[in-house]
């Protein structure tokens, strides 16, 4: 399947490098193809550049995020959640009617430092607000509660038995995704619902984040839901 990605960081590059191992055609999305593999420094966390990334795998097409989007007949959004809505700007509306749009966004204010608040959160999330400015495309949430090497590699933790969720409208755009995570090794993958139950895993977010800061020292963990 051809699939476009926004966004160059970390979770971009973990969903790329695992959809390509499975074969996918694969076109990662950014502003500015040149500056993006101009860039040499780590960025703010310490993770090495996309273009490290890309010399390691080349097969990666890179593109501005309406190439992106107009290269995939699924998208992911793997952007910053403060500028995910004016990424989906730039890639336009006309490249993203019909699709899937596969949101693994958190909405994260870093404006007064660590640990992050949310800029959307109770009555409303992320997720929603995407569904609303696009209400032609079928916005699926998920993978937005762990780190990005656990997101197409379950098996790196506890045998991958461990949860991951899925929330969206559309019913066949959920389908979809869900044989995309099962294909990444996934086996506890719970529906949760329509796109306002994003709501809840977006608030996920805080605890996650304290708990990696505070007594685990790892972003290697997940949530298990124990039924």
């Amino acid at each position: 399947m051809k699939i476009g990605i926004l966004g160059t960081g970390t979770v971009g590059q973990a969903i790329g490098g695992g959809l390509m191992q499975m074969g996918h055609d694969v076109m990662i999305g950014t502003r500015n193809v040149a500056e993006a593999l101009a860039r040499t420094a780590p960025d703010g966390m310490g993770n090495p550049p996309f273009s490290a990334w890309h010399k390691e795998n080349p097969k990666a097409q890179l593109g501005t995020f309406a190439q992106a989007a107009a290269h995939g007949a699924m998208i992911v959004n793997a952007t910053n959640g403060f500028a995910a809505l004016d990424i989906l700007k730039s890639a336009g509306e006309a490249n993203l009617n019909g699709k899937t749009l596969i949101d693994i966004s958190n909405p994260l204010d870093f404006s007064k430092g660590m640990p992050p608040t949310l800029f959307v959160k109770d009555s409303d999330s992320l997720a929603e607000q995407i569904q609303r400015a696009y209400p032609r495309v079928n916005v699926v949430k998920t993978l937005n509660t762990m780190t990005a090497r656990l997101m197409v590699n379950p098996g790196q933790l506890a045998g991958g038995d461990h949860t991951v969720f899925v929330s969206g409208n559309d019913v066949a755009a959920k389908a979809e995704v869900t044989e995309l995570l099962k294909s990444f090794g996934w086996r506890d993958i719970i529906d949760i619902g329509d796109i306002t139950t994003a709501r809840g895993t977006e608030m996920l977010m805080p605890i996650w984040i304290r708990l990696m800061m505070g007594p685990l020292q790892t972003p290697m963990f997940n949530f298990k839901i124990v039924r």
